[in-house]
């Protein structure tokens, strides 16, 4: 995934978690709301309560490749947060990927 589709400002976190929408399913929380950019921007919210860093790093690692691989999938003019669950951590690629379009396509609707 290309830096410039990166979500990284703190302050652009908090205006999605405060403004935007939510959607949720048992492995992730989907925060989006539009930006006023000709692109899309994510982020991923790993917390501590997930793992180690070892385990939150391969689990973000794993998102970015499913976002790489589905980038035509989301919408221009939106910033996604991917805030990760818990249950997350013992998850295999393919399920990870399955929960995160399912979000995708749940917010399309």
């Amino acid at each position: 995934m290309k830096q410039a589709y990166r979500l990284k400002s703190p302050k652009d976190f908090r205006l999605t978690y405060k403004k935007g929408k939510s959607l949720v399913n048992p492995y992730l929380v989907l925060y989006f709301r539009k930006n006023q950019k000709n692109t899309y921007r994510i982020g991923f919210s790993v917390s501590k309560k997930v793992g180690k860093a070892v385990i939150r790093n391969r689990v973000k690692r794993k998102l970015r490749e499913i976002c790489r691989l589905n980038e035509k999938l989301f919408s221009i003019g939106y910033d996604y947060i991917f805030v990760v669950r818990v249950r997350s951590k013992d998850a295999s690629y393919h399920k990870l990927e399955k929960n995160l379009l399912d979000l995708i396509h749940k917010m399309r609707k």
